[in-house]
């Protein structure tokens, strides 16, 4: 326990250093645990055990019978854990372009909102009808090992604008969101040697965002070629931040314990460029990591000193295998909580803070409860109505994978809440690298979906019987 303790307390000396103050603690932020009282306008509790089928009427009899497919084979745990190689035998089998044909119609289809951009309005303004949003999500990502040089990073520079404009364009949402990965636009590499750095000395918010205005600055402990790379890199991110502002919010998402320090650094940079007047761009808080309560509540401070708004994409997590196998490999502590249930509180804990900030703040503070659990989603629902939220008001959104949680998804739109479903889209070859990822940092989720399972086979059932009373 001592050992757990210790690393915590390291990681959390980090966070300072990155931040330059104190610690903040609960009571500072305005936190008053939420208490039980009268409900004002509450959601029938019975819509809340999300068990009705009739979430899914609004889908065409072909995606029922796929998600059935589809999910029935993401139940087995060999096909998950393999199927990035699965895939790859399979294309060299078929070749690309069978390949394609035959998983375009069934796993693409289910999980990527298309290729062109006919096909991503088709989708976008399908899920529009269903009272979704879409969250657009360019599937670039790199991992150590994986770094391509800058002219990579420039036209995964110009993807990431053009998300931006298509999420600000079509008119898909009237508060349109994208999703936005620090390593599609600066090496892994260097955000690694930069969370080494951290350990060590402070980097001062005001230099990064000099670097952004274009200055070129000197950042302690990079070599030459670094340093210019990360010079690069941070006007790839303002040009970003520039044209989001006004008109897209920007959800950074959070990675690997070896480089989110670093990760957090810049977004926070960007948080204090660009959210002085509303949260353009968020961050990623990883609940199933045992320090994620003592960041976020470290992220409040910082924007309180700051004086920038705050945005918190709240997620549980997704790559608790590879934390854990590498801080054994290691020697170090596990940084992932030791059981479910911890995770949970501090998923919850974390959860009741910003609704609390946000009843107070809405405008300097917003939230997307970015889960699959029903657990979580029940609380925030009943959390939001005792303090007075509105259910649309754009403080408080809910967030889902597309083709996954839809009952959840479906129920959550039909009551008036603001809900996001996490788009990907572009050719086959490009997402199905970015879906084999999700696959297996999801294997849990994925795992468990039997009730979305069952739901689907109930409405299913009652197509067929209904047609086949119309038909005697």
């Amino acid at each position: 326990m001592s050992s757990v303790l210790r690393s915590c307390m390291l990681y959390h000396i980090q966070s300072l250093r990155i931040i330059g103050a104190r610690t903040l603690t609960s009571e500072r932020v305005g936190f008053v645990p939420i208490k039980n009282h009268e409900l004002k306008d509450p959601v029938p509790p019975a819509l809340l055990t999300f068990n009705d089928p009739r979430a899914f009427q609004s889908k065409s009899m072909w995606e029922l019978i796929r998600a059935l497919g589809v999910f029935r084979l993401c139940s087995y745990p060999v096909l998950v854990n393999n199927c990035g190689k699965l895939m790859s035998f399979t294309r060299a089998l078929l070749g690309r372009r069978v390949f394609a044909m035959v998983v375009r119609p069934f796993v693409y289809a289910q999980f990527v909102a298309g290729e062109t951009e006919n096909e991503i309005s088709a989708s976008m303004e399908k899920m529009n009808s269903l009272g979704l949003h879409p969250m657009l999500a360019v599937p670039i990502e790199e991992d150590l090992g994986e770094s391509s040089g800058e002219k990579r990073y420039d036209d995964n520079l110009a993807a990431m604008l053009e998300c931006v404009h298509m999420s600000h364009s079509k008119a898909w949402s009237k508060d349109p969101m994208m999703q936005l990965k620090i390593t599609a636009l600066v090496s892994p590499e260097l955000c690694v040697k930069l969370t080494s750095l951290l350990k060590k000395q402070h980097y001062d918010l005001n230099l990064l965002l000099r670097a952004m205005d274009g200055e070129t600055v000197t950042f302690p402990g990079l070599s030459e070629t670094e340093n210019t790379h990360f010079l690069l890199g941070l006007s790839r991110l303002n040009q970003i931040g520039e044209a989001s502002v006004k008109k897209v919010r920007v959800l950074v998402d959070a990675e690997y314990t070896y480089m989110n320090p670093a990760l957090s650094l810049i977004t926070m940079a960007m948080m204090k460029k660009f959210n002085q007047e509303s949260a353009w761009i968020w961050n990623t808080y990883q609940c199933y990591l045992e320090e994620s309560r003592e960041l976020v509540l470290d992220a409040i401070r910082l924007s309180v000193d700051h004086s920038f708004c705050l945005g918190v994409k709240l997620v549980r997590g997704a790559y608790m295998d590879k934390e854990r196998k590498l801080a054994n490999k290691e020697g170090r502590a596990d940084p992932v909580h030791q059981s479910w249930e911890n995770t949970n509180d501090s998923y919850n804990g974390s959860l009741e803070v910003m609704l609390n900030l946000i009843s107070q703040q809405p405008d300097r503070y917003k939230i997307i409860v970015a889960t699959h659990n029903e657990e979580s989603v029940r609380k925030a629902v009943t959390w939001m109505t005792e303090l007075g939220i509105a259910r649309d008001g754009g403080s408080v959104c809910f967030g889902q994978l597309l083709g996954m949680c839809d009952h959840v998804s479906l129920t959550l739109a039909q009551q008036g809440f603001s809900v996001y479903k996490s788009v990907p889209y572009g050719s086959v070859d490009d997402t199905l690298p970015y879906l084999v990822r999700r696959a297996q940092e999801n294997r849990t989720v994925l795992l468990g979906i039997r009730k979305e399972r069952d739901l689907l086979r109930q409405e299913l059932q009652r197509r067929i019987r209904e047609k086949i009373t119309k038909a005697s």
